[in-house]
């Protein structure tokens, strides 16, 4: 467990700044009018760095890789909404590869810190 505090973790500074890049984006145009898209793409978003800090604030390590995994699948979902939002022409092709680059990133932050915090589980196995 991270005894500095979730704000200090990077993969949660990285996603937060994601969520409010989403946000920035789905404040104007024809994505702007797109209820639906525009309000469950910011949920999913949110839901990231959301889960992050939730996790780590955890009594344990098992409990903190479970709401890493969580954001994890919103990660998932966020590159999902943003393919949907290119191909129907809300975002550019720019904007998406800047996007899902910035969730690739996080995505490898979130997997390396799942394989770390997993790893304190493990017990260790004593000879006799």
């Amino acid at each position: 467990m991270s005894k500095c505090g979730f704000k200090e973790l990077k993969v949660w500074k990285e996603s937060k700044d994601l969520a409010v890049e989403i946000y920035n984006i789905t404040s104007f145009g024809e994505i702007n009018k797109d209820f639906d898209l525009r309000n469950q793409i910011r949920r999913a978003a949110i839901s990231i760095p959301s889960n992050i800090a939730e996790g780590d604030e955890r009594d344990t390590d098992k409990e903190s890789v479970r709401f890493l995994y969580i954001a994890k699948g919103s990660l998932a979902e966020v590159v999902t909404q943003l393919e949907i939002a290119k191909e129907i022409g809300y975002i550019d092709e720019n904007q998406l590869e800047q996007l899902e680059s910035k969730c690739r990133k996080i995505g490898k932050m979130l997997g390396s810190l799942i394989k770390t915090r997993s790893k304190e589980n493990i017990p260790i196995a004593h000879s006799l």
